[in-house]
């Protein structure tokens, strides 16, 4: 709930809460006299270094020089908007560590970024409640309740079935996919100016399976290239999107990078149904470039469903 006004400036609400959580993060964390996460002969058992610079751990999928984060903000209902004092607002944080997810610490930097201020202004904040929600949003566990911790061990996680539907379920024809934040998918060495499918697929395809080796239990098992080749007979069949253009200037370099791309929706017709349960896996891990500062958020949509014979 703000205690002040908190601003949270049009298309960076995720990147504020990601920039100002670490800073937090890496003071309760670290030793004070910490060289740095690349360098730190205790980082692998630091959990800063895990969550916020995890490409300073040893091992890792090969070729793979810049591990992605093992979390995304989803914050986009915040853009542009001012909470005013006394107005409670709210945010998720979706977690993928399995391994190590540090819910106590996660809190604390929480509690202590709402007492310090947020935004441009720093408006102060106090954190009431913490909760896991379910696929459908629905609060399964209370974490925190603004005075204490109401959990002794970690809660359950929860978990997304990727198998193509069992005989007899519903065939999927038609989709509907809404590009929710700034989106950019790189197909081969270029961005792809249309989120064709075959290269949205593959993309969510990679970063699911990425994730499961770094931070679960390993790779996908699957058919990589059929994957590949059966997305890439899917149809576009509708696509409107706008390009979207917003900048970020990182408080410790000072350096502005772009966080920019499309927005919009786009229709897809074809044979769906063992890419569904990956579209749906997208809205929670995001897909594209710079998911960590808020990017490449979807939905997806059902448009076209008959009962498999």
């Amino acid at each position: 709930m703000a205690r002040e006004p908190v601003h949270f400036p049009p298309g960076k609400s995720a990147n504020l809460l990601r920039g100002a959580f670490g800073t937090i993060f890496r003071r309760i964390a670290c030793v004070p006299d910490c060289p740095g996460a690349r360098v730190c002969e205790i980082r692998a058992a630091c959990p800063y270094a895990r969550m916020f610079e995890p490409s300073a751990l040893a091992g890792g999928p090969s070729g793979l020089a810049d591990w992605p984060r093992p979390f995304v903000f989803r914050a986009a209902r915040l853009d542009g908007h001012t909470a005013a004092a006394g107005e409670t607002f709210w945010f998720d944080l979706n977690l993928f560590d399995m391994h190590s997810p540090a819910i106590a610490y996660l809190v604390l930097a929480f509690a202590q970024l709402a007492h310090e201020g947020l935004g441009p202004s720093r408006g102060r904040a106090d954190l009431l409640e913490v909760a896991q929600l379910d696929e459908s949003g629905e609060c399964v566990a209370r974490i925190y309740d603004g005075k204490q911790f109401l959990l002794s061990e970690g809660p359950a996680p929860m978990t997304l079935d990727l198998a193509a539907g069992a005989p007899g379920a519903e065939r999927v024809g038609r989709v509907r996919v809404r590009f929710v934040t700034p989106t950019e998918l790189k197909s081969g060495q270029q961005l792809a100016e249309r989120p064709e499918f075959g290269v949205l697929a593959g993309r969510i395809r990679d970063r699911v399976s990425t994730l499961r080796e770094l931070y679960d239990d390993g790779p996908l098992e699957i058919d990589f290239r059929g994957f590949g080749e059966r997305a890439a007979r899917v149809k576009m069949t509708r696509c409107e999107i706008g390009r979207v253009e917003v900048v970020r200037r990182s408080s410790r370099t000072g350096q502005v990078h772009p966080i920019g791309g499309f927005v919009g929706e786009a229709e897809y017709e074809g044979e769906l149904g063992e890419f569904v349960p990956y579209l749906k896996a997208g809205k929670w891990v995001g897909v594209g470039r710079q998911t960590v500062w808020g990017k490449g958020e979807i939905t997806c949509e059902l448009l076209e469903t008959t009962a498999s014979s």
